[in-house]
């Protein structure tokens, strides 16, 4: 009995005492009920009924009450807790999370016409000070669990299967950089590809650069996409916008890591380029961009994705006139194949680089 009690409390130690968490890491939860003097089948009953959205155990109506009264003294539904929800003209939906220790994320789902793309967060807020970027001017307050960003998929995901939708892709760009995070976000990369089934290659993680962080996704999940904040095309120019380009060495070694991840995985890299009137937007700035990937062999392993600049509260630089001018230089000049991506929930704060917890306000 001494060693099944021992066995309980580190399982639940590791899966963060939470339903979501327990349910999407490998056979605890066949081991705890069993523990529980409970059959191995009533593990599945569970995950069942969490796949549905179903986290109120009174309402998990096929297990006996011995067994619901159980979980209920052990475990937490849910490591968030719903704060605040917006939902855009377009449909789509910003929503605040508040933490067990009073931190708060947001997530963002976005429908599209054939899709459902969720957009997580892998930390409380974020310590990279990327100059245009509502997250970064906040500061970092904790990593998140690989419970806490499961969590935030599975909610979509059970939501959208209640109205016969799928959630089809997961992308970590909402609130923080993930690499800074690796040990929790890999994890939580295996939890939403074994528990939800959203393959590999439906999934992005972005990152500023943080190459020894690349080198470890190249190997580790080398089917999930990668997709790099470059913003700048010089190390001058990069450092003055995203202060991490000098903290890890600069371009060379960013762009080494990036060919290499391309070499080992045999997939399309993207790079993210926040157009800025007047600061990287011209012609001249198209082809020194052009000229960087052609000096690494990455202009036809590599997608550029031009971003519109979103208005935050303490950067005022202006939205390009120039996009698609820029984007046919790329494409014409150089080969590179570029778009510009479609702005989603510009109206709710909810676009690329202003997540910032308007929502709710977070403790200090």
């Amino acid at each position: 009995k001494k060693k099944n009690m021992f066995m309980m409390i580190m399982m639940l130690r590791s899966c963060g005492l939470y339903l979501y968490g327990l349910t999407a890491t490998g056979k605890e939860l066949e081991t705890l009920v069993e523990v529980w003097g409970e059959k191995r089948y009533r593990a599945k009953q569970i995950r069942d009924w969490v796949q549905d959205g179903v986290t109120e155990y009174e309402k998990m109506t096929n297990l006996p009450k011995s067994l619901r009264e159980k979980l209920r003294d052990h475990i937490q539904p849910n490591a968030l807790k719903v704060a605040a929800e917006k939902i855009s003209k377009d449909g789509t939906i910003k929503r605040a999370y508040l933490l067990e220790d009073g931190q708060a994320i947001e997530s963002v789902l976005m429908p599209y016409n054939k899709r459902n793309t969720a957009c997580i967060s892998s930390q409380a807020g974020c310590a990279m000070g990327c100059v245009f970027c509502a997250t970064g001017q906040m500061g970092f307050r904790r990593q998140l669990t690989a419970t806490e960003i499961f969590e935030q998929v599975a909610r979509y995901d059970a939501e959208l299967k209640q109205k016969e939708q799928r959630l089809s892709n997961v992308v970590f760009m909402g609130m923080g950089e993930p690499l800074l995070n690796y040990k929790e976000v890999s994890q939580s990369l295996k939890m939403i590809q074994d528990f939800l089934g959203i393959g590999a290659r439906k999934i992005t993680v972005s990152t500023v650069g943080v190459v020894p962080g690349i080198a470890k996704l190249s190997e580790e999940h080398p089917n999930v996409g990668l997709a790099i904040s470059l913003h700048a095309a010089t190390n001058a120019e990069r450092s003055a916008l995203l202060p991490a380009n000098a903290r890890y060495g600069g371009l060379d070694p960013l762009m080494r890591a990036a060919k290499n991840h391309c070499e080992l995985t045999g997939r399309r890299i993207s790079f993210e380029w926040a157009l800025v009137q007047g600061i990287n937007d011209d012609l001249d700035t198209a082809r020194t961009l052009g000229k960087l990937l052609q000096s690494y062999q990455l202009c036809q392993a590599s997608h550029v994705n031009l971003i519109p600049l979103n208005p935050t509260d303490k950067f005022h630089g202006s939205q390009s006139l120039n996009s698609h001018s820029f984007a046919q230089c790329l494409s014409s000049e150089f080969g590179v194949s570029a778009t510009i991506r479609l702005r989603r929930g510009i109206d709710i704060d909810a676009g690329c680089g202003m997540l910032a917890n308007k929502l709710v306000v977070p403790s200090s």
